[in-house]
């Protein structure tokens, strides 16, 4: 390593380990020293700006990335040098690269790998094999490589990844089993993909029948190892997560890091490279049981991610020579162009046939699959070996996958949502309100959205409230709303709001947690009968859960009225009362009146927006409401109303 040293005022540079002084000992390592800690402050700051610039202007982040690291790197400004971080840079590509790919379990609902286990199994077999064995030839015959070499790169791209999958289809609308197929894919690929290039790495360094043997066995054992090992920590967090007696309050997200990492080293140690493939599914056997943190784990885990992808890719991007890519020049475009156009299409092909996919569904897979960080870190790694082995083309292999990661990532960030949208694969706005209970004020409240164009569809396990919900002209799903399968039958794809309205507060609160953790519903409103203390917070399962209607009801009341046709809904428009307004955190109503139940507030409309009323929603001057009343209280709950604002629509006040 070259670096520079120090002696009183004198610099020498140039200097190595066998050329240095004793006297320049301790000055030529504070230089190293203080060089590796500027390329890591600029490759995390550059990082993180370059992903806000990418969201700001609407590129693949990975791309201003890959810029970013060229521009800082040893060829152009030369702030970044990764070669002063020397062997820690590939400790650090493994630490960041344990966190991401735990990250990506996290985000897979084992209830929908279930259902997808097929394609994902095949995609990432028999996809994998095609890519290998297609970017194998296309490095021969269009690049004129060598066979070893061309063998390793088939292994470094049959990868796709969850840093560039998961952003691309973040905001698409994309059909559930799609969207699932494809991040499943990028998630467990990886370790996969990786596993693959080591082994091939050993049989180019030590040809020969007996480590052919030996390397099929170490992809077994290590896959195998890595999912029991990853299973075994990943029901540890569980149990620590969700008990607080073994984590203190505060320190789950750090708790959780540290056993990651943890998990990560230690299987590498007993079987080499079965890492990741246990923190991917450590991340999956977390991410599909509730806990204390869930929410807060996923976000923290997020927010890491996005750290670690700026970091890493920066820095990978300033280790290659970006002679080396020019190089590459037609030849690398055109086996690129095969790589998106041929082998992945073949790939998907030989992989989905047979499945319940359509034409469209394979064609747009067969579109999607954008290389991320993994591709990069092992590329690095499987270079340096080469290098340190003493055999040439570590270089060029190298700087042909990144040429490849740019590429596959614009392109899929460029033709993404256009393809998915000619295709036909992208799901209509998510506007439909489903409602558990056809009772009570949730007719009201159905009728009031129906009137506005919201389609509504209920959720019944009462065969009679089922019958009268459909007579009425309404969507009914008939069977037990907490079961996956009935909610499925709602379409929750194409739900915006789950609404529990049925007179058992906790069995509305858990179809609206199942609602929104289970099938990602944006926004939830529980219907409760009371407010009292951290009782009342426990039924609201997540910050995009709100208390139904105006304030707590006597549910159970007002289905009774409802059943006897004693409630009237009428139209009110609220103005403000002097300069009095009101608070967000309080209910509409005041809680005198509301224990008599002379009307509640169903449905609240401002401008062109008609939405169900929610305790806490801020009124404005002009909004108006559909009120429920109860007709024998008709008059006194007109007067009560006027006193809060409310002035009925149409009539002599």
């Amino acid at each position: 390593m070259v670096v520079e040293c120090w002696s009183g005022n004198d610099l020498y540079t140039g200097c190595n380990d066998e050329q240095r002084l004793p006297e320049h000992g301790q000055a030529c390592y504070s230089a190293t020293m203080t060089n590796a800690g500027l390329t890591l402050a600029v490759a995390l700051a550059a990082g993180v700006m370059a992903q806000s610039l990418s969201r700001q202007v609407r590129l693949p982040g990975i791309v201003l990335l890959l810029v970013t690291g060229a521009l800082l790197g040893p060829e152009f400004l030369a702030v970044i040098q990764p070669s002063s971080l020397g062997e820690g840079l590939f400790a650090i590509v493994d630490f960041g690269i344990a966190i991401i790919l735990f990250e990506g379990g996290l985000n897979l609902q084992w209830s929908r790998l279930k259902r997808q286990e097929a394609a994902i199994r095949r995609l990432i077999t028999i996809g994998a094999l095609v890519t290998l064995v297609g970017a194998t030839l296309s490095a021969v015959f269009v690049m004129g490589w060598r066979w070893d070499l061309s063998l390793l790169f088939g292994s470094l791209v049959v990868v796709t990844g969850p840093t560039v999958v998961a952003p691309l289809l973040r905001d698409m609308r994309l059909q559930p089993r799609l969207r699932t197929i494809l991040e499943a894919e990028g998630v467990f690929i990886d370790p996969v993909g990786a596993l693959l290039a080591a082994a091939l790495l050993q049989i180019v360094l030590t040809p020969g029948p007996g480590t052919l043997a030996a390397e099929v066995q170490f992809i077994a054992v290590s896959l195998g190892f890595g999912a029991v090992a990853g299973v075994g920590m990943g029901l540890i967090l569980v149990v620590a997560l969700r008990y607080g007696f073994l984590v203190a309050s505060g320190y789950e997200n750090i708790f959780t890091l540290a056993a990651v990492v943890l998990l990560f080293e230690a299987c590498g140690v007993v079987v080499p490279e079965s890492g990741l493939m246990a923190v991917t599914v450590a991340g999956v056997v977390v991410g599909n049981f509730r806990t204390r943190v869930g929410e807060e784990l996923r976000e923290f885990k997020d927010r890491l991610t996005i750290l670690l992808v700026g970091l890493l890719f920066v820095l990978l991007a300033a280790d290659v020579s970006l002679e080396d890519v020019r190089a590459l020049r037609g030849p690398g475009l055109i086996l690129v162009a095969g790589l998106v156009f041929v082998v992945r299409p073949a790939g998907v092909w030989f992989a989905t046939r047979g499945l319940k996919l359509n034409t469209q569904e394979r064609t747009f897979i067969a579109a999607i699959a954008p290389r991320g960080i993994v591709a990069a870190a092992v590329a690095s790694i499987t270079a340096a070996n080469l290098e340190s082995q003493g055999i040439d083309g570590g270089d060029q292999l190298k700087a042909l996958v990144f040429l490849v990661i740019a590429v596959t990532v614009i392109v899929s960030g460029l033709t993404a949502k256009p393809l998915a949208s000619l295709l036909s694969v992208r799901l209509p706005r998510r506007d439909r309100v489903a409602i558990l209970g056809a009772r009570g004020l949730g007719f009201p409240l159905a009728e009031q959205l129906r009137k506005a164009m919201i389609p509504v569809v209920f959720l019944e396990f009462d065969p009679k409230r089922s019958r009268v919900a459909e007579e009425a002209g309404y969507a009914v799903v008939f069977g037990d709303p907490l079961e996956e399968r009935t909610l499925l039958r709602a379409r929750p794809e194409l739900v915006g709001k789950a609404v529990g309205a049925t007179s058992n507060e906790h069995f509305n609160s858990l179809f609206v947690r199942q609602a929104l953790d289970g099938f990602d519903v944006p926004r939830g409103l529980i219907a409760v009968e009371s407010l009292f203390g951290e009782q009342s917070q426990s039924l609201l399962p997540s910050v995009n859960a709100d208390v139904l209607f105006d304030g707590p009801h006597d549910h159970e009341r007002w289905d009774v009225r409802w059943r006897h046709q004693q409630i009237l809904v009428e139209e009110f428009q609220f103005s403000l009362i002097g300069n009095r307004t009101t608070d967000q955190t309080e209910p509409a109503t005041p809680a005198a009146t509301r224990s008599r139940e002379l009307f509640a507030i169903v449905a609240v409309t401002r401008g062109n927006h008609v939405a169900p009323m929610r305790m806490g929603y801020q009124l404005r001057e002009g909004d108006v409401a559909a009120i429920a009343i109860h007709k024998p209280d008709h008059a006194e709950a007109t007067q009560v109303l006027r006193t809060f604002g409310w002035h009925a629509i149409g009539k002599e006040e």
